[in-house]
This record gives structure tokens, C-alpha cells and sequence, in this order.
């Protein structure tokens, strides 16, 4: 018969033994490639109700349904959107998140009141961002005319600024020129039906339910860009491209809109993330693009021409080496830091 001492010195063994094979299994780190233990990848999105809450929601479905034995549990976060997703996942405290292009674009490079460059990498390009600004029919009619007018310019805080203040710059004025108004953009449709707007800068996929709202409730002027500011705008950034909004989308547009993609929809991830993992999760959201499709139409945009469009931010390597095997990554695309 083993002595008292001899069965707690074997039960304090195999509880350190247990103990050590468990470490590490449930921290939800993101990027070691996994050396056995599930992993927990969250997907930062935006507050809930939104577009971005509602793709994101959809591709961390997809991902976490689609696994097999790879090891992974996604799931999506509401967050305040582009602007913490970036913070976040430069900090570590996110795996995957959704950002603007445009806001994207000038955080990897520390610019444009940002602060220190955020070290983020691009997995996959998602659905454009088609904005212009509308008004109510018998004001403001060209971008020139904004100057000293009250402006519906986005939810405070969330970005909107970074695509913005170009465009502005593009037709000759500055932020500074507008009477900043925000708040939601059904709110905006209010803004503009009551006075307290001039006009407001409304954008997303479209048709943008915001303008349909606005263009069925009174008579709207879709203000255009000038030519000029286009050409100047797309030729600087890599973030703008031009989009054409077809006659008919909204009540009273008669003729084909020439607009601007002020910043598409992208996914990203850390520039330390490690390759395999990052490679695995491109290449299962890519293979099960109808899944996203099915739950949003934006899903759409995960497709053969657009899902490696460069907007500006460098591709994570993993992303990148998906792109090359299945024949869609252009070969002029940026691969190396100096690109930035």
C-alpha cells in the first residue's frame, strides 16, 4: 500500500502535467499558426444596425461554419468602427477587422492627423463606398457653393474626414470652410427635410438607403464632382476610383451620376499575424464568398476583379500568396514596405 505522501506527490504530477498540456489553449492570441489549441479570432465590425456590423457579422459566420481542422473560432464585435477596428488591431486586442480604405490608408502611414503609423495589412477588398453630397432642390448646387453652409459630414468621430477634407481641397475649399453637422445618417434625411442641413454627404453601397429616403421624401439635388477634382483625386490617392451611379437609382436622378468610391470596405488584419493563418482564412472566406453573399449582398464584391484591388494598404503575405496561387494578384500590386 503506497504511503499518504507517495499519492499526493503522484496527484501533484499529474495535475502539473495536465496543467502545462492546457496552457495557452484558451488565450484567443491571434496569429501563431496554432500548435494544437483552438484559437478564438475576433472580427471587429461597428456598432450593430450598420453595414459594417452586418458583413462582418457575415464573414465571421462564414469562417467559423467553414473551419473543418483548422482550429479556429470566429466571431464577430460590434465596435465604433473603422477608426478603433485600426487601434485595435495594431494594439493586438483584435485578430480581423473591417476599416475604410480610405482611413486605412493614412493610418499604415502615420499621416493626416492619425499620429504614429499603425503597423496593419490588408487581407481582402470588400464592397466600394459610393458618397457624394446631396441637397434640397433650390440650394446648393455645385461643391464651390458649400462654403459657409451647415454640411451633414457623418457620425462625429468616425472618420469621415479623411475622405473628406480631399475633396474638399480638390474644388478650392477646406473643412474649415463647411459648419460641420453630425449624427446618423437617417438623421441626415431629417437635417435636410427641416432646414437644419444645406446639405449632406451620404455614401455606402449602392443604393444608399439614406438618399433613397431623402430623393422619395422631397425634390434633391445630387451635387456633382467636378471633372477636374476627379482626375486629381484618383490620380493622387489609390483609395478614390471612379463609380458611376446609373440613372433611375434614385428618384429624380435622370442621367448617369459620375461619382467616386471614396474609400471601399476592406479587411484587415496585423502585419505581424503569421502567414499560414492569415493565408488559411483568405482562402476559406474566397472559396465560401457565395456564403457571404447569401446572408448580404455586398458579398458580391468578393470576386476575381475586386477582392486584391490595392487601395493603398499592403497586402499581408498570406493574403498576398493566396492571391498569386489562384491567378488574380496583379503583378504590378506593391509587396514591399517601400511601397508605403
Amino acid at each position: 500500500m503506497l504511503k499518504r505522501s507517495s499519492i499526493l506527490a503522484l496527484g501533484l504530477s499529474a495535475f502539473l502535467v495536465f496543467a502545462a498540456c492546457g496552457s495557452g489553449d484558451d488565450t484567443g492570441s491571434s496569429g501563431s499558426g496554432s500548435s494544437g489549441g483552438r484559437q478564438f479570432l475576433s472580427v471587429g465590425t461597428a456598432p450593430a444596425g450598420g453595414t459594417f456590423f452586418v458583413i462582418g457579422s457575415a464573414i465571421a459566420e462564414v469562417l467559423d461554419g467553414n473551419a473543418g481542422d483548422r482550429g479556429w473560432s470566429v466571431t464577430a464585435e460590434a465596435t465604433k468602427g473603422s477608426q478603433e477596428n485600426i487601434r485595435r488591431i495594431d494594439a493586438g486586442e483584435l485578430e480581423l477587422a473591417l476599416a475604410n480604405s480610405a482611413i486605412s490608408y493614412f493610418a499604415a502611414r502615420g499621416s493626416e492627423r492619425w499620429g504614429d503609423a499603425a503597423d496593419i495589412r490588408a487581407v481582402m477588398t470588400l464592397a466600394p463606398n459610393v458618397a457624394l453630397f446631396i441637397a434640397p432642390e433650390g440650394g446648393v448646387k455645385s461643391v464651390a457653393e458649400l462654403k459657409g453652409k451647415r454640411v451633414y459630414l457623418g457620425p462625429s468621430g468616425a472618420g469621415f474626414d479623411y475622405f473628406i477634407r480631399p475633396i474638399l481641397e480638390a474644388h478650392g475649399l477646406t473643412w474649415e470652410d463647411l459648419v460641420p453637422i453630425h449624427g446618423g445618417q437617417s438623421q441626415a434625411v431629417d437635417y435636410l427635410a427641416d432646414g437644419s442641413a444645406d446639405a449632406a454627404f451620404l455614401g455606402g453601397g449602392i443604393p444608399v438607403a439614406s438618399i433613397t429616403q431623402a430623393a422619395t421624401s422631397q425634390d434633391i439635388v445630387f451635387i456633382p464632382y467636378e471633372e477636374e477634382a476627379i482626375e486629381q483625386l484618383t490620380g493622387e490617392y489609390l483609395f478614390f476610383r471612379r463609380a458611376t451611379i446609373p440613372a433611375g437609382t434614385y428618384k429624380g436622378l435622370d442621367t448617369n451620376y459620375s461619382g467616386l468610391d471614396v474609400g471601399s470596405m476592406h479587411l484587415i488584419t496585423s502585419a505581424s499575424a503569421d502567414e499560414e493563418l492569415v493565408y488559411q482564412l483568405t482562402k476559406t472566406l474566397y472559396e465560401n464568398r457565395d456564403q457571404v453573399v447569401a446572408k448580404h449582398a455586398a458579398g458580391k464584391a468578393i470576386n476575381p476583379k475586386n477582392a486584391a484591388r490595392d487601395t493603398g494598404t499592403l497586402f499581408h503575405p498570406g493574403a498576398r500568396r493566396y492571391y498569386q496561387e489562384i491567378g488574380i494578384w496583379a503583378d504590378e500590386s506593391p509587396e514591399g514596405d517601400e511601397a508605403n
